[in-house]
């Protein structure tokens, strides 16, 4: 997004949460109006810079502490979460790790997989797999809406398998 943001307005982040630390302003959607109408940015970009701006955002938090968090309760997933990770982390050193409240993304170009755990027994795995038809354990993307296409329910390392790892890697495959 940040990258977006440069190419789009020829200005860095940096200078645009200065830009709204300048105007004094600490209410979310009257940083957003302001971004919009005076500096004719969209709904997404306004958005992200005032969430930068208030250090409101998830990525301005703590990574680790985001995802020792979500685990808080959890703790018996720990071990499918940190397969996952590892097995994803085989397909390349282009892969990057973001961490939000409740879940992990995980981005190439776009994000291809996002790992949360769902319950205190299961971990939904979302996949992006365009055009791939669900099967049994290959579902639709349930709560996941439009970021991902399927869905893989997790409540034991062993599900870890080489079927789901193909799946992972066609997904990391397709998001260039």
């Amino acid at each position: 997004m940040e990258k977006g943001l440069l190419e789009r307005t020829g200005k860095s982040l940096e200078h645009w949460v200065e830009v709204v630390r300048k105007t004094g302003m600490d209410k979310h959607k009257a940083i957003m109006d302001h971004l919009k109408a005076e500096h004719g940015f969209t709904h997404g970009f306004a958005n992200f810079v005032a969430h930068k701006s208030k250090k409101s955002d998830a990525a301005s938090q703590d990574g680790d502490e985001l995802l020792v968090n979500q685990y808080k309760g959890k703790e018996e997933l720990k071990p499918i979460f940190e397969l996952l990770v590892t097995e994803i982390e085989k397909f390349g050193s282009d892969i990057i790790k973001t961490p939000k409240k409740d879940s992990l993304s995980l981005i190439r170009k776009r994000q291809f997989a996002l790992i949360k755990p769902a319950t205190k027994t299961r971990i939904d795995l979302g996949l992006k797999l365009k055009g791939k038809p669900t099967t049994d354990r290959l579902g639709d993307s349930g709560p996941f809406g439009a970021m991902c296409t399927h869905r893989v329910q997790l409540t034991d390392v062993k599900q870890v398998d080489s079927e789901l790892i193909g799946w992972l890697q066609e997904a990391y495959d397709m998001s260039v």
